[in-house]
Parts: structure tokens; sequence; C-alpha cells
């Protein structure tokens, strides 16, 4: 009889520990990290106010992280903006890529008076953790109430509760504005780690000597990177030694490069063309008008399969890009002509702000250096997505 009892306070000890034991796995299993519990806050689209949408709607991870949703739309608007979550709303700005983000500086104002970095187009968010927080409050994409109501949809999941409460400690839900700070930062995290930043393109295989350029290729990266013969690094470089690794192809400045307004997509969203989107004037920090119309250089990284392009996404092809850009350094009247529109450019609605300066260097690019220019951004693209060039040509 003692011998039974033994045996049974055993199996019961046994049974206590390793209840224990997938207590603790079970704990561990629930995302062990804030980058992890980033990731799955980035794809949960429950965090929109219909439930159609999250952070990777507009930035799909199969995309280049930009927004590869025909958003219903007729003709050149189809691509050019994202569609919101109530499926009828559509801003005015094209969705940038969250590729190499995290290599974005803070919003500052540079002893040179050079406004630089920050998130948006018009940078009026600082940093990764200010854009995070945007896009859930903004009516016209998730369309999320308050941050009290984001924080009610976390705390409809008890793997975030658990989660947030182990990263974040036990009274993070205890206020509303901590807890979405938790969120904010979650997501700034996934997005700093190497999935976003992989720096594995053939110009990165190409600099570690890996992969040999075409003719073609070489041409158009000694082009971009020569100031007598183009003006391409003149804002599209960051480090001062051309080709050197890590480059993000953007020195994260504002300029006005006359982008023509978009007029279908001003049609479609009820602003009309005379609406004015201010850019960088736009930024609560910043009054200067001289400001007006500029918006931030964007990376190059992934630039060929993350059309449509502009701050407005008025142009389909990258070549049109090109193209626009070497208006400014010929009088052939050819070049005065929007390929895609075959109509003239049209003009920035704030012309006194023209970085003049910059857009003229160089000469004016013949169709062979326009193409090879093109071949040479094509060589950015993250190796994951160079299948996706195939369905840009």
């Amino acid at each position: 009889m003692r011998a039974v009892k033994s045996a049974g306070f055993g199996v019961i000890c046994a049974v206590f520990v390793l209840v224990l034991q997938q207590g603790a796995g079970a704990d561990q299993a629930l995302i062990p990290s804030v980058e992890e519990l980033g990731r799955a806050l980035f794809f949960d689209t429950n965090l929109s106010r219909n439930r159609t949408q999250s952070c990777s709607t507009c930035h799909s991870q199969e995309a280049g992280f930009a927004d590869p949703r025909d958003n219903g739309f007729e003709g050149t608007v189809s691509r050019a903006v994202s569609l919101g979550d109530d499926g009828t709303s559509i801003g005015d700005r094209n969705a940038p890529t969250a590729s190499y983000a995290r290599f974005i500086p803070k919003f500052h104002l540079r002893e040179d008076g050079e406004y630089v970095g920050g998130l948006f187009w018009d940078g009026r968010e600082a940093d990764l953790e200010g854009q995070a927080g945007g896009p859930p409050l903004n009516p016209a994409e998730m369309g999320m109430a308050t941050r009290g109501h984001v924080v009610a949809r976390l705390l409809e999941n008890p793997d975030y509760v658990a989660a947030f409460k182990a990263h974040f400690g036990e009274a993070v839900f205890d206020d509303h504005d901590e807890a979405y700070a938790a969120m904010t930062r979650s997501i700034a995290a996934f997005e700093r780690t190497d999935e976003f930043a992989p720096f594995d393109s053939r110009y990165d295989r190409y600099l570690k000597g890996e992969v040999a350029f075409t003719k073609q290729e070489e041409l158009g990266r000694t082009l971009f990177f020569s100031e007598q013969f183009a003006n391409c690094n003149q804002c599209h470089q960051l480090k001062e030694i051309p080709g050197a690794e890590f480059e993000t192809f953007s020195n994260y400045e504002y300029h006005n490069i006359g982008t023509p307004v978009h007029t279908a997509v001003r049609a479609a969203n009820g602003n009309g063309e005379k609406f004015a989107d201010l850019g960088l004037l736009a930024h609560t920090d910043v009054s200067d008008p001289a400001q007006a119309g500029k918006f931030k250089v964007p990376t190059l990284r992934n630039v060929a399969v993350t059309g449509p392009y502009m701050h407005n996404g008025v142009f389909e092809n990258l070549r049109t890009v090109v193209a626009f850009y070497n208006q400014y350094n010929t009088e052939a009247e050819s070049a005065k002509i929007n390929p895609e529109t075959g109509e003239p450019w049209g003009r920035t609605q704030f012309p006194k702000t023209l970085s003049v300066e910059e857009l003229t260097v160089g000469p004016a690019l013949e169709d062979e250096r326009i193409d090879a220019l093109v071949a040479f951004l094509k060589t950015l693209t993250d190796a994951r997505y160079e299948h996706l060039l195939a369905a840009e040509k």
C-alpha cells in the first residue's frame, strides 16, 4: 500500500513538472522577441477598422515592400495611389517602398540649411516608430478612430497580450498611449531587420566580384556615378566613394524636381487640379515657403519593381522617369513629350522652388544612355525580387 502511494505521488509530481515545462515552452513560443512581435503586427489586418488591411497591404513583402494592388480605379490611377480599408478612399501620394527604410536618418535641419531625413514623402514623422503609428489612424488608410480603438484590437489577441507584457512590462496596457507606442516600436524593430535590407542585389554581388555586369549595365553604372555625364548621384548617392558597399542610393534631402500633377488621381480622389500638395512645407516644423513642393529623395533600391513612380505615382515606367530628368538638359522637342501620354510633361505647381542646379548637371542623354541607366537601376533589385524584373519589361 505504501509503495502504491509512493508511485501515485511520483506520477502526480511528474505530471505537475510536465505542466510547468509545457507552460514555460508555450510562453517561449508566444512571439519570443520584439522583432517577431513586430512581424506579427505588420501582417495583421485586424488593426484596421474593417479588418481588411495591414501594414503589408501597402508594403507587400512579395513586391519590394511597395503596393502592387489595383485599387479599382481606371487607367493610370489604378496603381498610382493606395486604396483605403473602407474600399473607396484613395489619397494623393504613392506608397513608397519600406525597403531599406531603416537607414533614413531622423528628420533634421542640417547646418547648411537643408532639411534631411524623416519618414513619409514630407518627413512629417521623424523615425520608423512615428511612421508605423500613422496609417492605423489615417481615415484614408486603415481608418481606426483612436489609439484606444487600436489597443482594444491588440487586447483581443492573447498572444499579443502575453508578448507585450513580456517585452514592455506588465503595466503596458494600463495606458493606451504607452501600449500604442509599444506597438509602433515593435513594428519599427521588425522593419530594422535584414529582411527589409538584405543588400544582395546584382549590384552588391558585382561589388563582391561574384557576378559581372553586361556592357550596358557597366555603361549605366559609369553614367550614374559620373557628374560629367549624368546627374543621378547628385541626390541618389549617400556615401562619398562611388560603388561603396551598403549604398542606399539616396541622400535623403528634399527637392522639387518638377513632377507634374497627376490629374487623373486628383479627379478620382476629389482634390481637383488646383489642390496643391505642399510637400515639405506641409511638415509642422517647416514654415519656409521655399520648401513648397519639395519631396524626400527616395532610395533606388528595388526601384525597378516598385513602380509607379514619383510621389504621386504619375509615371508608370522607369524609363519614363529617366527621360523626364533628361528634359532639363536638352532643347530637343522630343524630350519635352511624356512618352506615356504623348503630351507635354507639365510642370510643378511651385516653379519658384524647382531644384534647377541639381537638375541641370550633366549633358543631354541619347536613347542608348537612357537605356543603360535603366539597365543599371535594375541591378539594384534584391535577389528575391529579380523574377519580377521580367514582368516590368
